[in-house]
């Protein structure tokens, strides 16, 4: 495993958001949902590209409070641009289970 330092770590900006609004997105590779999340009045409402369909429906997630890296530059996966990276952890089998606060917490709150 590679070490960094804390200079590093601070460069990486994690926030909590809220997810708004869910979409399939049958135009990607793998499938995936289309996610807007409010990441409070700093960030905004951002979209992301989230592969997470087996274990969770568009309706469950609606609502959910969710971590997102909001300062790596946007990515366009087919006809979407996905503008913050969801977080989770990826099981051997190549699921997702989202990273998220155990506790609600204001939209756009750091993760430190």
């Amino acid at each position: 495993m590679n070490t960094i330092n804390w200079q590093d770590f601070e460069k990486v900006d994690l926030r909590a958001g809220t997810i708004l609004r869910v979409e399939d997105f049958p135009k990607a590779r793998k499938p995936a949902y289309q996610l807007w999340i409010d990441l409070g009045p700093e960030v905004g409402t951002k979209r992301s590209s989230a592969q997470i369909t087996t274990l969770y429906t568009k309706e469950e997630l609606v609502g959910r409070q969710v971590l997102c890296v909001v300062n790596f530059p946007p990515r366009q996966i087919a006809t979407f641009m996905s503008e913050v990276l969801t977080t989770g952890f990826v099981l051997p089998d190549g699921e997702v289970i989202l990273a998220q606060p155990d506790r609600p917490v204001p939209n756009g709150t750091r993760l430190a």
